[in-house]
């Protein structure tokens, strides 16, 4: 074996090891736990951004309205045009739940790059409650979504007192230790609607591998920063961070409002419920655009482990390696056919061999993805075919690649520059 397949080999069987640790610390985290009785229920302001519609639009925003909650909830929805089509069906739901606290705003003063955060920022002199949710205009959640998103925040960081199941994964702490306060709670989401092959594509990125690897981060560190289909937080942990405002001009707004209240020395806890984002039919163009803002996103917001996550390709690395093991070989065999005998036969052995355990490295990779995506969408048929793991992984690479190769994101047909510290610049 040379060298070029000596290390393809190691890093074949280094990916598969990381595969496996994303698989069991993705195994030992209780999803889909609920807490028991009505527990803690704070008064809470949803702050929903929102900007066009679909035609599962109406039923997202309705799951929020149908909340079995015992506390009060306002429900601030908020939209940048007065003539955007999603205003007709925010009006038509408060008309069907007139009982609920809820509002339409038209935020027509936007200040900064990042016109969600901007309309947040107007929602947020709005809200009434010391409880701010932050959610996704695509985010559909349980009838029980909020008490359990809200029972990590009862922690004070007290000693003696019982930290909800929802808490306890993101900072087990030990028993008699001072905790941190719990400054946010998030939670995990699946894509509910790979309607296309590229959707399918994506639903492995997102419903396999996404929240694996986030619970294989917290395995070595505890969370520094938050998922945005939903953030419950205090009023007064946005306040020391400078609120929205402060956001106005980052692209991943949900991981800087996540990491700057991690760093004022509060927890990111992770709620054990899933929600689900329904999203308007995307062709393999829309995904690949989607894929790569999200790529540059987080290669900015953290470089280091970004450039190497590449050693976890659990398709890219064994390929790679089957293809030094061909090259080197058949030639040696096809030369060796007609003289010398033992030879041959060696490589013939060699070829096999190397064959059959870089198959069976790929072989685990699309059977672990596919578990991971059972155990995020159980009783749901959202398991993408399992060719797409091998074809998602290979894009990946690309992917990789091209987050490096530019600083250009194109979101909601706007084309802006993201600069080195995560912030937006518009292109003219």
């Amino acid at each position: 074996m040379n060298s070029a397949n000596a290390i393809l080999a190691v890093l074949a069987l280094l990916s598969l090891a990381l595969a496996l640790w994303q698989w069991l610390a993705a195994r030992g985290f209780p999803l889909h736990k609920r807490i028991a009785g009505a527990g803690f229920a704070p008064p809470i302001s949803i702050l929903k951004p929102l900007k066009g519609c679909d035609a599962t639009t109406a039923e997202s925003l309705q799951s929020w309205f149908s909340q079995n909650y015992s506390g009060q909830t306002q429900i601030l929805l908020g939209v940048a045009d007065a003539n955007d089509p999603v205003c007709k069906i925010v009006r038509e739901i408060i008309a069907t739940n007139p009982k609920s606290d809820a509002q339409l705003v038209i935020c027509e003063k936007l200040i900064g790059t990042n016109a969600k955060v901007a309309k947040l920022a107007q929602l947020e002199k709005l809200a009434k409650h010391g409880f701010i949710l932050v959610s996704d205009a695509d985010v559909r959640v349980p009838a029980d979504f909020l008490a359990n998103l809200a029972a990590p925040l009862c922690d004070e960081g007290r000693a003696d007192s019982p930290l909800p199941a929802a808490a306890i994964q993101s900072d087990p702490g030990a028993h008699g230790v001072t905790r941190p306060t719990v400054g946010l709670v998030n939670c995990f989401y699946r894509l509910a609607n790979p309607t296309t092959t590229a959707m399918r594509w994506e639903a492995v990125a997102i419903n396999a591998d996404f929240w694996s690897q986030v619970l294989q981060s917290q395995s070595l560190k505890p969370l520094d920063f938050a998922l945005g289909a939903a953030m419950l937080f205090r009023r007064k942990a946005l306040a020391e961070i400078g609120g929205f405002q402060s956001l106005a001009d980052c692209l991943a707004d949900d991981y800087q409002l996540g990491h700057r209240i991690a760093k004022t020395g509060r927890r990111i806890a992770l709620c054990l419920v899933v929600v689900e984002c329904w999203v308007a039919p995307m062709n393999w163009r829309e995904v690949w655009k989607h894929q790569l803002r999200w790529a540059r996103t987080i290669r900015v917001c953290q470089p280091l482990p970004y450039f190497f996550s590449i050693l976890s390709n659990a398709t890219l690395w064994p390929l790679l390696w089957l293809a030094s093991i061909l090259i080197k070989c058949l030639p040696t065999s096809i030369s060796n056919a007609h003289g010398d005998l033992l030879r041959y036969f060696e490589t013939k052995i060699a070829l096999l061999d190397g064959t059959i355990l870089a198959i069976a490295l790929l072989l685990i990779r699309i059977a672990l993805a596919e578990n991971l995506q059972r155990r995020l969408t159980p009783g749901r048929n959202l398991v993408s075919p399992f060719w797409l793991v091998t074809v998602k992984d290979l894009l990946q690479a690309a992917i990789w690649l091209c987050a490096f190769a530019g600083n250009t994101v194109e979101w909601r047909g706007r084309k802006m520059k993201l600069r080195r510290d995560g912030t937006l610049v518009e292109e003219k």
